[in-house]
């Protein structure tokens, strides 16, 4: 995905998240996509879901199909 340029997108996190920096952050992209970084990590990987892929996504995480 280096075509894809996340300089100017806005991250935002849950405000449950911990103070602690374990977080995920969430960024709305052009063209109804979406990335996620981890928040301790702000230089590594980046997951890109298309609009589809993200609200299934959201639904199995409110689910609790990815609770430990």
């Amino acid at each position: 995905m280096s075509d894809i340029d996340l300089s100017g997108v806005v991250w935002r996190k849950s405000r449950r998240s911990a103070v602690n920096g374990n977080c995920v952050e969430v960024a709305r992209l052009p063209g109804q996509r979406f990335a996620v970084r981890d928040s301790k990590d702000r230089t590594g990987p980046v997951l890109i879901f298309e609009g589809s892929g993200w609200a299934a996504f959201v639904a199995w995480v409110k689910g609790g199909d990815f609770d430990l």
